[in-house]
């Protein structure tokens, strides 16, 4: 399926979701209106505006994609409103709930709002995503292939569980960084050098993940399957998944109980 695409915002996110679609051959044609001009490394049949007024006349989008910064939608989103009622709006924006683009773009929007997550630039991201009633099965498969083409996509049923979403995977990767971060400062603490402590963390994460990817056994099991009864793993392990609030298991918990209120609040 291709379509005609209005991306609205080419930074980082943006930007990685176009080259995912020119990849698997998603847009037929494409606009995208960035205010700070040319990004770079666009390809050269993707026309870019500066603002809403410059789009060709003759230009009908199957889909608008706001990729906007969050605190810039009040000013940004006016302007798309008379697609609204033809095209399908794809928002990627933390902390805007359905309500919100509804009571802008009016009654016949149909919307879909996603949260995707930063490794979406290397094509390995996952985006949630949940639609309001206008969504037809047509433009449901629509944003199915527009977020597919930079990783996986599951769909909720409730808009509500899109907060814990944005802490679980959204905010996710930050998570795993610091688990580089804090696995090379222990080998360093265990007498490393600083740069190989750094590779062998890098590279063990970005492992495991890949091999989490492609296995059909739980994590729980491969976790199982590397721990050798009172061996240097279990050692390890005993330390991280403690009982009490300085286990692993509570940390996270706790974190993504912080993110998720966090998004709630933002959501006003």
């Amino acid at each position: 399926m291709s379509a005609n695409l209005l991306l609205v915002g080419c930074g980082k996110m943006g930007g990685a979701m176009l080259a995912g679609w020119k990849a698997a051959g998603a847009a037929a044609a494409m606009v995208v209106v960035e205010p700070h001009g040319q990004p770079r490394g666009l390809p050269a049949d993707v026309q870019v505006v500066t603002d809403a007024a410059a789009i060709p006349a003759g230009f009908r989008p199957d889909a608008v994609i706001l990729a906007v910064k969050p605190q810039m939608m009040d000013q940004a989103l006016p302007a798309y409103a008379r697609y609204a009622g033809s095209a399908l709006f794809l928002s990627i924006a933390a902390g805007k709930p359905i309500e919100y683009f509804e009571r802008h773009l009016g009654p016949e929007a149909a919307i879909v709002r996603a949260m995707p997550n930063t490794p979406a630039a290397v094509g390995r991201g996952i985006s949630a995503a949940v639609p309001n009633a206008r969504v037809g099965e047509d433009q449901r498969q629509l944003a199915r292939t527009l977020l597919s083409a930079v990783g996986e996509v599951a769909w909720v049923d409730d808009e509500a569980q899109i907060d814990a979403v944005t802490a679980l995977s959204g905010s996710g990767p930050a998570y795993v960084f610091l688990l580089v971060e804090a696995m090379a400062r222990g080998g360093v603490a265990a007498g490393l050098p600083a740069d190989l402590a750094m590779q062998l963390a890098r590279a063990t994460v970005a492992g495991s993940g890949e091999l989490l990817r492609q296995s059909h056994e739980l994590a729980e099991q491969l976790r199982r399957n590397v721990t050798s009864p009172k061996g240097t793993t279990e050692a390890a392990l005993d330390v991280l998944m403690q009982e009490g609030p300085g286990g692993l298991h509570n940390l996270l918990t706790r974190a993504i109980a912080a993110g998720t209120a966090r998004s709630r609040e933002l959501a006003g």
